[in-house]
């Protein structure tokens, strides 16, 4: 009995060295985004993946290990609400028109692509990025369940598994070609089909739900989205809307979605009753670099300023909370994935909101957006040690969140400049 009981102390006594480790961040200064405050030399404790102390007297234990960020503005890390992780639209090949990537591109190759954006995200300071579909046949899942058991490095991961829609989904089908759409979308036109495609979402991994509301002539009632929100949230997961007419955003309103992506075209009055209903909006910035590898430089700055400045501008206004998500599908060697997303920070800065708001919009509200209010999107005791440092106060230059240089997702340090 003696034996075998010095054998289990020798397996067990290296996993309790590990999970005794201590490190302790030196901040300069540390901003809250809920309150906007801003403290400064702080000590911040990480034990294992968690948060155990913060303050200005917080006693160092001996061991610890020290990372030294007392010339650093270190804020909690970011989050995008609307990624497209495996899917790579080639300008060229593809015109600029995702539809033939899906074509062209294998689902193997798209969870590589996955894997390669989800790194870009984290050296960027994205700690956990909601993936909102377009992932081929649960590309996406196979890359987050591989973050998850630790055989790639990648921040907090939500998928969406395959698109529900009306017949056709956000494509123009042709009547010989009809199942060029899938497994893309799964087409869902009645309530058993919308529930049959909710539930084979949740049993291949899926971890969020998204609907397109409204891409074709035919959009989903109220009383169907609904219907399928009831579904979502009684298997415990979010459902996300596309919609991109005001018609699609009222009734994505009027239902009580969790978050309403794009809202191009959403009136006041369905900001109102977002407002209401406490919907999250998910706008889309459109930028220069997109217009450039189309071929149309400046392409995008009146579309910019009428389907993204305006509805952030009245969003802002009306009080309904704002989340950060890009939409980018595509990327280059001298465009990374996650340079792309928070490049988007230009476009929100001309918005003319506060520099707060934009600063809430990567962290607080996205957390409470994708449900991670309780672990994430703060800098304080018990929650997740997800924490980056840029160089400048983003309350004062919000620019500089383009610049991060200290990257930490649940206690590992994955860059330190």
């Amino acid at each position: 009995m003696k034996k075998y009981t010095f054998a289990l102390s020798l397996v067990l006594f290296p996993c309790l060295a590990v999970a005794a480790q201590i490190t302790a961040i030196k901040a300069g200064k540390i901003v809250d985004p809920a309150t906007g405050t801003v403290t400064s030399n702080q000590i911040i404790l990480v034990e294992g993946t968690d948060i155990t102390a913060v303050g200005p007297n917080v006693q160092i234990p001996a061991g610890a290990k020290v990372i030294d960020l007392s010339k650093q503005v270190v804020i909690p890390g970011m989050m995008d609400a609307h990624a497209h992780l495996c899917m790579n639209t080639q300008h060229k090949r593809d015109g600029g028109r995702y539809y033939f990537t899906t074509l062209l591109d294998s689902n193997a190759k798209r969870a590589i692509q996955g894997a390669v954006n989800a790194r870009s995200m984290l050296d960027y300071g994205f700690t956990a990025v909601r993936d909102i579909g377009n992932e081929g046949n649960y590309a996406c899942v196979e890359v987050r369940r591989s973050i998850n058991e630790g055989l790639i490095d990648g921040p907090l991961l939500i998928t969406a598994g395959r698109i529900i829609a009306p017949y056709g989904g956000q494509f123009q089908l042709q009547p010989d070609k009809q199942n060029l759409a899938e497994p893309e979308y799964f087409f869902a036109d009645t309530r058993d089909e919308i529930r049959k495609a909710i539930r084979q979402n949740l049993h291949y991994g899926a971890t969020v739900i998204k609907l397109v509301i409204d891409d074709q002539r035919y959009i989903y009632s109220v009383d169907d989205i609904k219907f399928a929100i009831e579904e979502a949230h009684a298997a415990g997961v979010k459902l996300a809307a596309h919609a991109w007419t005001a018609q699609g955003a009222l009734n994505a309103a009027k239902a009580g979605v969790d978050t309403i992506e794009h809202a191009v075209a959403i009136s006041d009055e369905a900001l109102a009753i977002a407002k209401q209903n406490n919907v999250a909006i998910v706008p889309i910035p459109f930028t220069e670099i997109d217009a450039v590898l189309s071929g149309t430089p400046g392409g995008n700055k009146e579309t910019n300023e009428r389907w993204f400045i305006d509805p952030v501008q009245r969003a802002h206004k009306a009080g309904v909370t704002l989340v950060w998500g890009p939409d980018v599908i595509f990327n280059t060697p001298e465009w990374p994935r996650g340079k792309l997303s928070i490049d988007g920070v230009d476009e929100w800065k001309r918005t003319g909101i506060p520099n707060l708001t934009i600063l809430q919009a990567l962290t607080t509200n996205p957390a409470k957006a994708l449900g991670l209010e309780k672990t994430r999107g703060a800098i304080k005791p018990g929650m997740r040690a997800d924490i980056i440092a840029v160089r400048d106060n983003p309350l004062e230059k919000i620019e500089t969140v383009k610049d991060v240089v200290f990257v930490m997702r649940i206690g590992k340090v994955y860059k330190a400049n």
